[in-house]
């Protein structure tokens, strides 16, 4: 009987993502319905659905929401939002990514929130790492590694992001040789990897050239219209780490890459 009560307590990040996740799956919902989702009052659920509303995300309905389809291919999630967004089969992939990673490895981290979950996962793991990242939140946490050596690249911070780009941090990024590189991408169109921003891929696709192996990151709701730029090709890659909500038509677009495609299944477990 105590839920309700300790779910409205919920930070509004978790609240707005849980919001999406429900219109996701059902396509339009009632206030109440919304509310309910939630664990709060109507009047909680309309304050979060008007934010949304302004950020891009719905359209209001007499009632209710429905999402924006499709959204517009500058689009960018509020990096909050995002991190809750499939908050599951991020730390999922962010697990079987740590798996990868060696004793005295050099790994570029780039920003997404995937990334994140795979610098949490090798953390635990305790082994020594040099970590290269242009965000500040990975940093910050990398930093409270003693094992880990940190290394942040300059630059100019978007407003509502952490993460960093342009000069100099471009340039220097080319200087390094490292053993891998972890990235995320905000969409992928078949096997196109697109993002929405311009000084974002032009700083990811820096990255990957900086890194002797580069794996992509990406749960499967990233499957679906390109953003506004193009990053690169899964061809350009190495491995693609998933989750098992893949539809079948984008796993088959994978395959036929010959990259290493690896699918975490998701259950009640995780």
């Amino acid at each position: 009987m105590d839920a309700p009560a300790k779910r409205v307590d919920m930070v509004p990040a978790k609240r707005r993502a849980i919001i999406l996740e429900h219109l996701r799956a059902n396509g339009a919902a009632s206030i109440q319905e919304l509310a309910d989702a939630i664990g709060g009052s109507q009047s909680t659920a309309r304050r979060d659905l008007e934010h949304l509303v302004e950020k891009g995300y719905l359209e209001r309905t007499h009632g209710g929401a429905v999402l924006v389809q499709p959204m517009r291919a500058t689009f960018e999630a509020e990096a909050l939002v995002n991190a809750e967004l499939r908050h599951a089969e991020k730390v999922a992939i962010g697990r079987e990514a740590a798996k990868r990673l060696g004793p005295g490895d050099s790994v570029i981290l780039d920003g997404s929130t995937t990334v994140m979950e795979a610098a949490k996962a090798a953390a635990e793991r305790g082994i020594p790492l040099t970590i290269v990242t242009n965000s500040l939140d990975i940093a910050q946490f990398c930093a409270g590694v003693n094992s880990w050596r940190v290394i942040v690249l300059g630059g100019s911070v978007r407003p509502g992001f952490m993460n960093l780009s342009g000069h100099p941090g471009e340039e220097f990024i080319k200087t390094i040789h490292a053993d891998l590189c972890l990235c995320g991408a905000s969409a992928v169109s078949g096997t196109l990897l697109t993002d929405n921003s311009l000084e974002v891929a032009s700083m990811k696709r820096a990255m990957i050239s900086a890194a002797r192996r580069s794996i992509l990151l990406v749960d499967s709701s990233k499957f679906t219209l390109a953003g506004f730029c193009t990053l690169c090709d899964v061809a350009d890659l190495d491995e693609v780490i998933t989750d098992s909500g893949i539809k079948p038509d984008a796993l088959t677009a994978l395959k036929a890459t010959e990259r290493k495609i690896t699918v975490v299944p998701m259950t009640s477990d995780n």
